[in-house]
């Protein structure tokens, strides 16, 4: 008896060219997605909740930043070639005028995600990818423990997701106010919670 060997299935990875493309043909019509290592992943619908913190902590932002910076709400960024995060908010220096037809910031001085059920995801996933593009600053508002986790200090660790991780995680509760990175400023916990 003759044995064939079949190959074994595949995983097609996206690159943000092409996702690109999928989405200008309308193929995302209607569905929150973004491109992670590849792969497409839808997003949870928003719950008022999560609206209104995302909205709570682009005021205390953009109170922190003034005009210098634009404080970007849940538009990409281009990490690498396989990857384009539209995280809850980002900070990049310079104005919107600054980024026209220059394609997706590339970093961001400052990055916000909000996150009740996807909390693992956001902690280990998107921690790795924002920690492996240099982003110094990544801030959790958990909306399950209502704190705000702030993770600083991106450094290499093949164990993790993108080989990276944060190496400073500090858990700010109620009443706890954060140095806002670039800034003179402080952001108080309870202004950003529901």
């Amino acid at each position: 008896m003759q044995t064939t060997q079949t190959a074994m299935p595949r995983t097609r990875r996206w690159t943000c060219e092409e996702f690109g493309r999928l989405a200008d043909l309308g193929f995302f019509r209607g569905r929150r997605v973004e491109l992670i290592a590849g792969r497409i992943i839808e997003l949870a619908p928003q719950r008022d909740v999560h609206t209104a913190v995302v909205a709570l902590v682009h005021r205390a932002l953009m109170s922190s930043y003034g005009e210098d910076f634009w404080v970007r709400v849940q538009f990409p960024l281009a990490l690498g070639r396989r990857s384009g995060p539209e995280p809850d908010l980002s900070v990049v220096p310079g104005s919107l005028r600054d980024y026209i037809g220059t394609g997706h910031p590339t970093s961001a001085l400052l990055v916000v995600e909000v996150s009740d059920t996807p909390l693992r995801y956001d902690r280990r996933t998107k921690g790795g990818l924002y920690a492996k593009h240099g982003i110094q600053d990544y801030w959790i508002v958990n909306l399950v423990d209502r704190a705000v986790e702030v993770y600083r200090a991106a450094v290499p660790d093949p164990g993790c997701p993108f080989r990276h991780r944060y190496d400073s995680v500090a858990h700010f509760k109620s009443g706890d106010s954060i140095a806002v990175p670039g800034t003179n400023s402080r952001l108080h916990v309870t202004d950003v919670l529901p």
